[in-house]
């Protein structure tokens, strides 16, 4: 898949559904806002691409609105019908034993 850096922050492309992601689109719109997240998903709506940040269940911030176990409901909820879309995944530095 593709990998993003970010900020000083690795992702990668775990979901592109329809073709919806565009590199230079989120790098364009990618903020300091969203280094607490563990995933970011992107929407395409009239033109525009929405960003919205989601989180693992042991991320601290993680609730029920940014559950990554509930994305389908947020893009079938709240997202364009059909739209294109992509998830990207934080790629967490490996520990060191």
């Amino acid at each position: 898949m593709n990998k993003i850096l970010l900020e000083n922050f690795e992702w990668e492309v775990i979901e592109n559904y329809k073709e919806g992601y565009d590199a230079e689109a989120v790098k364009s719109r990618y903020t300091e806002y969203f280094e607490p997240y563990d995933y970011i998903v992107g929407d395409w709506s009239y033109g525009k691409l929405r960003l919205k940040g989601f989180c693992d269940k042991l991320n601290l911030i993680c609730n029920r609105s940014n559950d990554i176990k509930f994305k389908d409901d947020y893009i079938k909820d709240l997202c364009s019908y059909e739209c294109k879309y992509f998830v990207l995944k934080k790629i967490k530095p490996e520990k060191n034993s």
